[in-house]
């Protein structure tokens, strides 16, 4: 397989947080998001972005997120969906941000 082919693999999408709250039982500080994904539906995905960011402030963002890595179980809550991000220099997560605004459920390419 290319690197190219390999890269199409991988589904990334657009999508839009709808609900974040503490994944309280999370070993680090986590959030539970709900993510709407347009025709893919509503995902959640529990993400250790609690350092940078507030649950009010990620309600209503665009992320990016890898939508077919399949399903595991973190601090028991079901994630469907990997957030994508980067550390910064003290290893907290920055989001993957869009500059414009883009239909939600759009593929990443």
């Amino acid at each position: 397989m290319t690197p190219f082919d390999a890269f199409g693999v991988l589904d990334m999408r657009v999508g839009r947080i709808v609900k974040a709250e503490p994944n309280v039982k999370a070993v680090k500080p986590a959030y539970k998001l709900w993510i709407d994904f347009g025709a893919l539906g509503v995902k959640t995905s529990s993400a250790q972005l609690a350092a940078l960011y507030r649950s009010e402030d990620l309600e209503g963002r665009l992320i990016v997120a890898a939508v077919n890595l399949g399903d595991r179980r973190i601090a028991g809550f079901k994630s469907e969906v990997l957030v994508l991000g980067a550390p910064d220099d003290e290893g907290r997560v920055v989001l993957l941000a869009l500059d414009r605004d883009v239909p939600i459920g759009g593929r990443i390419f």
